[in-house]
């Protein structure tokens, strides 16, 4: 891979660590690529690969789909401009969409991102409940800020007690505040959830949480009833993080899957259509702290009483392009047989894997719930972050690698996402790809 290693050489001398997201990277380098088409990436060097990365879950109907791409194209010609800075039709459309699918949703605001999705929905909470305190799961990942880059992937010691978790920063340059305000609770452990969440009922606005960890690690169906139950109980609202589970569940995300409704919902990844957004939605008292009418009203006088209004803006909220390209995402996913055929690729990657791994004596299973799913070294459970602490991640590593040598792209220890546009040579060819792989590292 000489012109990816050139290509990673120059971007050094101008992009800290050559890359512009820290989970683009991995050892040596990472490869550079340079074309992508349906299921399939072509790197600087030419090589080529079957993509279940998919831009980390995002492109749930491949590169470049000729109907997303019509949308986009349509849209510029017919509005004569990619953004207006205005209100639009478009914004209306969707938010309509994302209302009538996801049993959380009666408002919605756009971001440009899930990021921005996740730390909108938190000031949202804090704001309507007026508490200082967040909780999320340990082994749970919200975006790159500072109030949630806390037990992502601690160290054992350093988090202590599975029952009872401390926060462990991420990150360098993390305030000592957040540390003090954010809550870490154990994935999976109702008991213990709900023992934490009651000692400090009074200090958390928002339990938000993953469904699924890291998009493969599903909640229980008790665990989900139970947090729903206490978190109502104790005024503390309930925010599903489907940045990741949106659309890939189901068209309604994991919310519709679990049949629990929560206080407010980011979403994010499959929403854009291979374009970067994020939305929030929520329940219609909750979400109207974010009136501007209140602010209006305070500043012209003709109100006295009203709070003002928390203040949410970007210029780029409700891209006229994006919402065209989301649209299109959506439409294809409402198509008769659609998602019905992506889950049955899913699964039928999954037993293929199981059965070659069974067959050639390595302990592995895949886990996962929808069209993501991981290949786990190990036959024991995996319900939450401490159970990936006994998982042989080294071996894993090594397949990874030579996968990527064989034409199966994922990061390496990377979850894999299945697309709409994976055909069944494309599962053959992996799944042959992983015989080969395993032969060679076992030696």
């Amino acid at each position: 891979m000489q012109q990816s290693a050139e290509a990673y050489a120059r971007a050094e001398k101008v992009i800290p660590g050559g890359v512009t997201a820290n989970i683009k990277y991995f050892d040596p380098h990472p490869i550079f690529m340079k074309k992508a088409a349906g299921s399939h990436l072509y790197d600087a060097d030419g090589n080529h690969y079957v993509d279940y990365l998919l831009s980390y879950g995002a492109l749930i109907h491949g590169h470049g789909h000729p109907s997303i791409k019509k949308a986009v194209i349509r849209q510029m010609e017919e509005d004569g401009t990619t953004i207006y800075g205005t209100p639009h039709e478009g914004e209306v459309e969707m938010a309509e969409q994302l209302c009538s699918l996801y049993p959380g949703m009666e408002r919605v605001r756009y971001t440009n991102s899930g990021l921005e999705a996740t730390l909108l929905a938190l000031r949202v909470a804090k704001a309507y409940t007026g508490r200082p305190k967040i909780a999320k799961f340990e082994g749970h990942y919200h975006g790159g800020y500072d109030q949630v880059l806390w037990s992502i992937h601690p160290d054992e010691q350093e988090a202590g007690d599975a029952e009872e978790p401390n926060p462990v920063p991420e990150s360098s340059g993390l305030p000592e505040y957040y540390q003090d305000h954010t809550i870490i609770l154990p994935f999976n452990d109702l008991e213990s959830t709900e023992r934490i969440l009651r000692r400090h009922a009074g200090e958390i606005s928002a339990l938000m949480m993953e469904p699924v960890q890291g998009g493969y690690i599903p909640a229980d169906q008790s665990f989900m009833d139970g947090v729903r139950r206490v978190t109502k109980e104790l005024g503390i609202l309930l925010i599903m993080d489907e940045v990741k589970t949106g659309f890939r569940l189901s068209l309604g995300g994991a919310q519709k899957t679990y049949g629990i409704i929560p206080d407010l919902t980011a979403l994010g990844k499959v929403l854009g259509g291979g374009f970067p957004v994020g939305a929030v939605g929520g329940a219609e008292n909750v979400m109207e702290v974010l009136n501007p009418k209140r602010s209006y009203d305070v500043m012209s006088g003709s109100s006295s009483d009203q709070p003002r209004a928390l203040f949410h803006s970007g210029t780029y909220n409700g891209h006229p392009t994006v919402l065209a390209a989301g649209m299109a995402t959506i439409d294809l996913l409402q198509q008769r047989g659609v998602m019905e055929d992506l889950m049955t690729k899913t699964h039928k990657l999954r037993k293929h894997l199981e059965d070659l791994y069974k067959v050639m004596g390595v302990p592995m299973k895949t886990v996962g719930t929808g069209s993501i799913f991981n290949v786990m070294m190990t036959d024991g459970d995996i319900r939450n972050y401490r159970d990936l602490q006994h998982v042989d991640m080294t071996f894993r590593k090594r397949v990874d690698e030579r996968l990527l040598q064989l034409g199966v792209y994922t990061k390496p220890l990377n979850r894999y996402s299945m697309s709409s546009v994976h055909t069944e040579a494309d599962i053959q060819f992996t799944v042959d790809a992983h015989e080969k792989a395993v032969k060679n590292v076992k030696g």
